[in-house]
């Protein structure tokens, strides 16, 4: 394959098998055969399917001597991923301006209707950009707001999200209204009747955090925008943690507005993300950063970013197959499996402190645990210095404990050893004297 074919490749015009096949012959006939072993078993068999999982874990190139459960920041790529990427760099540098633009660039088209088809969107719908914040930033400084305009928001959504409607609070007079979503909540309608207070007459935009950053809580992003398009409010989602982390399409959100990271649970490359905007709505935000037609309706005025990646850009795609190929029901299984592998034996320990949910509708693979008498960076830094475990501490509103977040090469052991740490220091009558 010439070099040209392959990077229009990684974006989408062959058949994932064959890109992999491209670029390591080896790892495409491997897969073959662990797919083969999937064939007829059902989603809770392949999620305990020890073996598959172990030769995915072998697909990455994570420290064998750490154990990383805070994927929840940042996921690493597979390692096919990182070699499109590499390859994609390495041509870059053999003549920047003309492989940047005209040869990578020719890809994004077919990317972006990877994308689409991966959201469930149509591909004039997405934008191809670099993160969360700023696909989110887009549309919360785009919107056309006045002096007096409401917009409903939680506090446990995402600090730079919150600080941008803050940020439009003090420049354009819009009103904040907060709400508190107790951790975990397990009923729909409760939580659909705190945004439902909330609303105004002048409401104009509900935001919603999809799955929240500290908890792993996911909230019923639809029934509440549903709820919100009754009273005229329009609906901006969060997909930050959720996006490739379970299996949903964007229009199961309810959203009329959308941001994810890709580099989360997809596992791009870093510094990639996605932004959707339904169709009819794109006239309505302006572009962030400078285009010649700030206010069309055409998405791509969204992407007038100067220079950037494009190797790690087509790489994107590399990163869907992947996903793809393993499934995404099966993807989430296998987290949520884990996640409950030690969640639901931790929760039963002394001064143990869960504030995430353990039914399947409210949670997959991330969950946040505490202990009585321990601060949040007590229980994380035990945890690393005597196991060599990589979590975060979340002190947010009343929620005080580790957030703990296996991926897919996430092994049994890994999860043993974490159940081992938390079982220590539940024993102990506090954290240690320093």
């Amino acid at each position: 394959m010439n070099r040209r074919n392959f990077l229009l490749a990684s974006a989408g015009t062959l058949s994932a098998m064959d890109l992999f096949s491209a670029i390591d012959k080896n790892f495409a006939l491997q897969l073959e055969k662990q797919l083969n072993k999937l064939e007829n078993m059902s989603l809770n068999s392949s999620a305990e399917n020890e073996d598959f999982w172990g030769w995915i874990r072998e697909s990455y190139t994570t420290s064998p001597n750490l154990i990383n459960l805070n994927n929840a920041g940042v996921c690493p790529q597979p390692k096919i991923v990182q070699d499109a990427h590499l390859r994609n760099y390495q041509l870059c540098n053999e003549g920047p301006s003309y492989y940047m633009w005209r040869i990578l660039d020719q890809g994004r088209e077919a990317l972006r209707a990877k994308l689409a088809d991966l959201a469930g969107v149509l591909p004039e719908e997405i934008a191809i950009n670099r993160n969360s914040t700023e696909g989110l930033n887009s549309i919360i400084f785009g919107l056309n707001l006045k002096e007096g305009d409401e917009v409903v928001l939680s506090k446990f959504d995402y600090p730079n999200m919150k600080n941008a409607w803050l940020q439009r609070e003090k420049r354009d007079k819009i009103k904040l209204v907060w709400i508190d979503i107790p951790q975990p909540t397990e009923d729909d309608a409760t939580i659909v009747k705190l945004y439902e207070n909330a609303i105004t007459s002048r409401t104009k935009i509900v935001h919603i955090t999809h799955l929240i950053n500290w908890t792993g809580n996911i909230v019923p992003s639809k029934a509440i925008a549903d709820m919100a398009h009754k009273k005229g409010c329009e609906v901006i989602v969060d997909g930050a943690q959720s996006f490739a982390h379970f299996d949903f399409k964007i229009e199961d959100t309810g959203a009329d507005y959308f941001a994810t990271s890709l580099h989360k649970w997809l596992c791009a490359p870093f510094g990639s993300g996605l932004m959707y905007i339904k169709k009819e709505k794109i006239k309505n935000v302006w572009a962030l950063l400078s285009s010649s037609e700030p206010d069309s309706g055409d998405i791509k005025k969204f992407e007038s970013l100067g220079t950037r990646s494009f190797a790690a850009e087509m790489a994107i795609g590399t990163a869907i197959d992947f996903h793809n190929i393993i499934g995404g029901k099966r993807k989430e299984a296998r987290l949520r499996y884990l996640k409950d592998s030690w969640a639901t034996r931790a929760a039963k320990l002394p001064k143990a402190i869960l504030s995430t949910s353990l039914k399947p509708q409210y949670s997959c693979g991330i969950a946040n645990i505490g202990f009585e008498g321990w601060q949040a960076q007590q229980i994380e830094g035990r945890l690393f210095d005597k196991h060599k475990i990589h979590t975060v501490s979340i002190i947010h509103e009343k929620v005080n404990g580790i957030r703990i977040t296996p991926n897919v090469y996430t092994n049994q052991q890994e999860i043993e050893t974490l159940v081992k740490g938390l079982s220590e220091i539940s024993k102990m009558d506090g954290p240690p004297a320093k």
